[in-house]
């Protein structure tokens, strides 16, 4: 089973709100999903995002592979960082 984090579509109609959250990779993008680890907010001036880093970098760890725009989220918020140097210092 690969297993992605990726971004589901929330809010309504021209104001969209994003949920982060660890799906299969099979699964419809606003579908089933294994845990929700964060929201995205686009409106508001400074991309709102909370994340639950401790459950992305366990998640990062087990092999879960982030979409292209969860990548850069978490790369802005300091996660990605961690993430290498937690793999390279042992």
């Amino acid at each position: 089973m690969a297993v992605k984090i990726r971004l589901t579509r929330m809010g309504s109609k021209k104001k969209p709100f994003y949920r982060i959250n660890v799906a299969d990779s099979r699964a419809p993008r606003d579908g089933r999903f294994i845990e929700t680890v964060g929201t995205y907010n686009p409106l508001v001036a400074e991309n709102q995002v909370t994340l639950k880093e401790d459950r992305v970098l366990e998640w990062l760890a087990n092999g879960a592979q982030p979409s292209d725009t969860v990548r850069n989220i978490l790369s802005k918020a300091g996660v990605l960082k961690k993430f290498h140097d937690s793999k390279f210092s042992k």
